[in-house]
């Protein structure tokens, strides 16, 4: 025996059936070759274990002891190949799966309601996990493997993660019809400056990005009520507090149509909501198309 032959899934398939039928034409017949090449691959495999499988006759063939002993290994081994085929087929297909996601509770309260729906009922089959963090846990979610992938806008992404635009907005004013920047064509940083606003607290999303800005703008903002989420920002603003801050996209989606939502201009920021992976790993079949139903959920951007 060839201590290093290892047996191809050919030569058992072609073992197995010829076991069963007994001749090498039926068996030929069954794999779509030659019963030459169904003869060579019994050859082979016998060379290789040192040992005949089969006496032949001139009619037909007899199976050995040895080959009558090896019937439920090799039978073992292409069941759980073509288990594992399977399992990697259905994968592929979406019949089975797993897709996990990394988002803040601002972002998952308007970008993931319609998306969801719809992945599930066309894939009932995948397990579809949304971890809700806190900002300052995404990016760890994500290099520490607990999620396929995040949904969000990294402060400071740093280079062991990939960014994909999914949904590009800007920063923007919500207030109530009635307050003085309502009736302003343009607003801008500067204009902000002698009225009290509500943003996120320090640490939280975007306001180290307002802070920046403003500052940039040459702009000292009266902020009088810091939140930690933009929901309770819209309530006050809602409720007569004052004027927010927050990106145009939650505003538009989250905000009733009695409030005014405006840019903010000199400078306007970006604010991009992102796809954001670890870098050099590979997203599944469940993960791309999971992505791929969020982007047909935005056919028009929000502005």
């Amino acid at each position: 025996m060839n201590k290093t032959f290892t047996p191809t899934l050919r030569q058992l398939r072609a073992f197995l059936l010829v076991h069963q039928l007994r001749q090498l034409s039926a068996a030929a017949q069954k794999l779509f070759v030659t019963q030459s090449a169904v003869s060579m691959l019994i050859r082979q495999l016998e060379d290789g274990l040192g040992t005949r499988l089969f006496d032949r006759t001139t009619r037909s063939l007899h199976p050995t002891a040895a080959a009558n002993q090896m019937v439920p290994l090799a039978e073992r081994i292409l069941r759980d190949v073509d288990s594992l085929s399977t399992g990697f087929r259905e994968f592929s297909t979406m019949q089975r799966g797993r897709v996990s996601v990394a988002i803040t509770p601002t972002l998952a309260s308007f970008l993931l309601p319609a998306a969801i729906r719809s992945f599930v009922e066309r894939y009932p089959q995948v397990h579809l996990a949304i971890d809700d963090c806190a900002p300052d846990q995404f990016i760890s979610r994500i290099l520490g493997e607990r999620v396929d992938f995040g949904i969000g806008t990294p402060e400071l992404p740093g280079a062991e993660v990939d960014r994909e635009t999914l949904l590009r907005d800007h920063l923007a004013l919500v207030c109530l019809p009635d307050h003085p920047l309502a009736a302003l064509k343009r607003v801008r940083w500067i204009d902000l400056a002698p009225h009290p606003v509500i943003t996120v607290r320090p640490g939280y999303g975007i306001r180290l990005l307002i802070d920046t800005t403003a500052a940039r703008a040459g702009v000292t903002l009266q902020v009088t009520n810091e939140v930690s989420f933009l929901s309770t920002a819209i309530l006050l603003t809602s409720s007569g507090m004052g004027p927010s801050i927050m990106p145009s996209a939650y505003a538009r989606a989250a905000v009733d149509s009695s409030l005014v939502i405006k840019a903010i201009s000199a400078p306007r920021v970006s604010r991009d909501t992102c796809i954001v992976t670890k870098r050099g790993r590979s997203l599944s079949a469940a993960g791309v198309t999971f992505i791929e139903v969020l982007r047909s959920t935005f056919k028009q951007p929000l502005r």
